[in-house]
């Protein structure tokens, strides 16, 4: 990944208006009213001097004039780089409008859908959510397993057999370990627990105090194709200070500041990954993180949002919108946005979802109600065998499925094998299920 170019920072900016013709030059971007994020985009450096500026303005005049806009509302945060210069944020018109648009999708219809209020539904979702946002999280950082091997791993309940398989594993056990920690405030200890579910059997290394870095580790991340250096963190003499000053923001509120809830949470985000205070796993306990956050302050929607999948999809402008940071005056306008955008695409994305799933299990429902007696896992089990022709269940996947017990999960699927919807076999010491070849034409009779 190229570094991008380092933009002329706000003194420059300033000083560029005092040279021939600045207070003419400065009047003409007055009377245009540059905006902090012209036509809606929040542009760097690196791309804007590419752009042709409005008329009468060079691309330097233009540039200066954005980073004077942007100043008039920037907010300035705890979080030192390691020159301990402060990192901010710009309060543009593109970080409103995203976050008017969280808001909205967070408390509308989305969030009264039926497949996600209704108990018995709500479970089967989170659990998708959980096992996918695992997958590809533990992707981003390099786990080469499959999403359907992964899934059937983790819903079999089967150890894993490679370091790929052992990360999705830690990280959907971290990703259920959060839901019980909403309570607690941040703290080292609360970072360490989710640092080290994520870890588990992953790490070859004889560190010791919760696999925090040393100065003699050398840790700092490159690009994997050509080796360039993207990010050296702070000092690991101030992993300690760094951890409680995070924990500090994460707890409290500065007085008469109002910092909006996923704008913290998106800032811790990145405030860990920027601080990578551990050896390895710093990604996945960061995005872990940013889910403890957006919970606890009472954004319970995403339970059924996976982001880490859309980021593995892009993940250059992932990377980019770290680096676009750094090199502007540590201003993390460029991060926010990036993660803003993240979050619309996946609640749209669960909004397409569950318009699909409760249209797919509505017509199924209509099918099987003059079949049988079938409860809401069984329709849900059903529904996707006629999806997925050779698909095989057990008891313990159908338990994870839909976290129940063993006991109701036999039942289920005993239940279905008696109706002739499923097939039994033995495989091991185990029970296995699958539909059989004929199961459209079986409903169909039993509708009869």
């Amino acid at each position: 990944m190229r570094i991008p170019i380092t933009p002329p920072t706000l003194s420059d900016a300033i000083d560029s208006f005092q040279g021939p013709n600045g207070l003419e030059r400065l009047s003409t971007a007055i009377r245009m009213g540059i905006a902090a994020a012209p036509e809606g985009r929040y542009r760097h450096w690196d791309t804007l001097r590419h752009v042709p500026p409005p008329s009468g303005m060079t691309p330097q005049d233009w540039w200066s004039a954005i980073k004077i806009a942007r100043n008039q509302t920037r907010r300035t945060i705890a979080l030192l780089d390691r020159s301990g210069r402060p990192f901010s944020y710009c309060l543009a018109d593109p970080v409103l409008e995203l976050l008017h648009e969280i808001d909205a999708n967070s408390t509308g219809p989305i969030a009264s859908n039926p497949s996600i209020t209704n108990p018995q539904m709500k479970d089967r979702y989170i659990q998708s959510s959980l096992i996918e946002e695992a997958i590809t999280s533990s992707q981003l950082e390099g786990a080469a397993t499959t999403r359907e091997v992964a899934k059937a791993m983790i819903r079999s309940g089967r150890r894993p057999i490679d370091k790929s398989e052992r990360m999705i594993l830690n990280n959907y056990r971290a990703i259920k370990l959060i839901g019980g920690l909403t309570h607690e405030k941040l703290s080292p200890r609360l970072i360490f627990d989710l640092h080290e579910t994520i870890t588990a059997g992953t790490i070859d290394t004889n560190a010791v105090d919760h696999f925090l870095r040393t100065p003699g580790d050398g840790i700092a991340v490159f690009d994997d194709r050509d080796n360039v250096l993207l990010h050296e963190p702070p000092s690991a003499l101030e992993i300690p200070s760094r951890l409680d000053a995070m924990c500090r923001f994460a707890n409290e509120q500065a007085p008469g500041v109002f910092l909006h809830p996923v704008l913290k949470a998106i800032i811790l985000h990145f405030w860990l990954a920027y601080d990578h205070p551990f050896i390895d796993g710093n990604g996945r306990t960061a995005r872990a993180l940013f889910y403890w956050s957006m919970l606890r302050q009472g954004f319970w929607l995403f339970e059924f949002v996976s982001i880490s999948r859309i980021l593995r999809d892009a993940p250059a402008r992932y990377g980019r919108s770290f680096l676009y940071t750094e090199t502007d005056e540590n201003d993390l306008t460029y991060f926010i946005l990036a993660q803003l955008e993240v979050l619309k695409r996946s609640i749209d994305e669960l909004r397409s979802y569950l318009e699909r799933k409760t249209r797919e299990i509505r017509e199924t429902e209509q099918r099987l109600r003059a079949t049988a007696s079938l409860n809401h896992r069984q329709v849900a089990l059903v529904s996707h065998a006629l999806r997925h022709p050779g698909s095989r269940y057990s008891i313990e996947s159908h338990k994870v499925s839909h976290d129940v017990t063993y006991q109701t999960a036999r039942t289920d699927l005993l239940a279905l094998e008696s109706k002739g919807l499923l097939i039994r076999t033995k495989q091991g010491k185990a029970f296995s299920f699958s539909a059989p070849a004929d199961l459209d034409a079986r409903l169909r009779t039993l509708s009869e």
